[in-house]
């Protein structure tokens, strides 16, 4: 895989990068069981519109995207790749042998539809610090899913993790049922988050997460300290009536229009 810059030098401009999750591509394709729509394809077009890197999460239950797509996504992208997965043994040795730029430990429920909350590093911190060391080793940079909860924030970092993703879905739940009181106070939850991250590990990197659309994602995108956003479900929405290049442009001016 070709890295065209490291994750630092790529955010320069100190807005947050966008990085798109092509899942719901493999979804389709998997709905009948063909080879199309190919989620390699689907990737490389996210780059020539802007997308600063690429999120695919291989799942236990392979639902979506396939070891294969893992393989061949990884040898082609000119950005970079962030492999989420589950903290299982599978996962890492399918982690070490592609060795992705970035890996995202996620909690992983065989019958839920997405990710349900953040992983729960706090009560898994010696396991986690193995697994963590096991991936950098191999030179794999790692991210941990987590809520906007300083407990689990510190257990990230006791952990030795480079990075946190910080689960957006409530804020974004909050929005889609107009519940405007309780989508203003998880953004300051997650403002709360970034400034606690910023204060324990000032060299953390903090990205953030899960439900994010065009109508809210500006606000999350405004908070000073977010390095990346990874979006997938809105944005492959927005590309069945737009087209997945516009799809990427719409949502990287969304989340700077204020700029």
């Amino acid at each position: 895989m070709t890295i065209s810059s490291s994750p630092l030098s790529a955010n320069a401009s100190k807005k947050p990068l966008l990085g798109v999750n092509i899942d719901h591509v493999a979804t389709l394709r998997q709905a009948r069981g063909v080879s199309y729509p190919s989620p390699l394809e689907a990737a490389l077009l996210c780059e020539k519109a802007g997308a600063d890197g690429i999120t695919i999460h291989l799942r236990e239950d392979r639902r979506h995207i396939q070891d294969s797509d893992v393989y061949e996504i990884a040898e082609q992208l000119t950005t970079r790749m962030n492999l989420e997965m589950a903290a299982t043994t599978e996962m890492l040795a399918i982690a070490c042998k592609v060795e992705p730029f970035w890996v995202c430990l996620v909690p992983e429920k065989r019958a839920e539809l997405t990710t349900e909350g953040g992983l729960d590093v706090s009560g898994q911190i010696t396991w986690l610090t193995d697994y963590i060391k096991k991936l950098q080793a191999v030179g794999i940079q790692v991210s941990l899913f987590i809520d906007p909860d300083e407990t689990q924030i510190a257990a990230a970092i006791d952990c030795g993790a480079d990075a946190i993703e910080l689960h957006t879905g409530a804020y974004a739940e909050a929005g889609l049922t107009g519940n405007v009181e309780i989508q203003a106070a998880e953004l300051k939850r997650i403002q709360q988050a970034v400034a606690s991250a910023q204060r324990l590990r000032p060299k953390l990197l903090i990205n953030a997460g899960h439900g994010l659309t065009r109508d809210n994602v500006n606000a999350i995108a405004q908070i000073d300290g977010i390095y990346e956003l990874n979006i997938g479900h809105a944005l492959i929405a927005d590309a069945i009536f737009v087209g997945l290049e516009q799809a990427v442009i719409m949502m990287k001016s969304a989340m700077h229009e204020r700029d």
